[in-house]
């Protein structure tokens, strides 16, 4: 069985070749408490979408844990909210996807990522700009 490693930051995580994994490993590959991981599963739906076996067991893919990651730098290494975090998810998900890949991919280099807190004051920035525009 080989490994594959998923960058975050200065940390590098090493997720196993399979295709699911039970809560109790996410735990072991993430760091985070099962509480922790149910709580983000419930807030990030469109992001964390583990399956279900047919003992209503848990069973999350890489994409899961490779997200898992993602959030825990969001939240807990750059400071974000929940609510920050998920508008930086949403407006960043096809660079989330490519980066995704690319993290998959030997020795492939991820592009750097703006600062998520300026990115999320320029999409609320432009949010207003549409509530005035609208109000011409």
């Amino acid at each position: 069985m080989s490994d594959q490693s998923f960058g975050q930051g200065l940390v590098t995580v090493s997720i196993p070749e399979k295709r699911y994994f039970k809560i109790g490993e996410v735990c072991k590959i993430t760091g985070l408490k099962q509480h922790v991981v149910r709580y983000w599963e419930s807030e990030f739906k469109q992001f964390i979408r583990p399956q279900r076996a047919s003992s209503k067991q848990r069973l999350y893919r890489r994409s899961d844990i490779e997200n898992l990651l993602r959030l825990q730098k969001l939240l807990k290494e750059d400071g974000l909210t929940i609510s920050g975090a998920r508008k930086f998810l949403a407006a960043n998900r096809d660079a989330i996807a490519i980066q995704g890949r690319q993290d998959a991919a030997p020795g492939a280099t991820a592009p750097r990522r703006s600062d998520p807190l300026l990115r999320e004051i320029k999409n609320d920035l432009q949010s207003v700009l549409k509530i005035l525009d609208a109000d011409k």
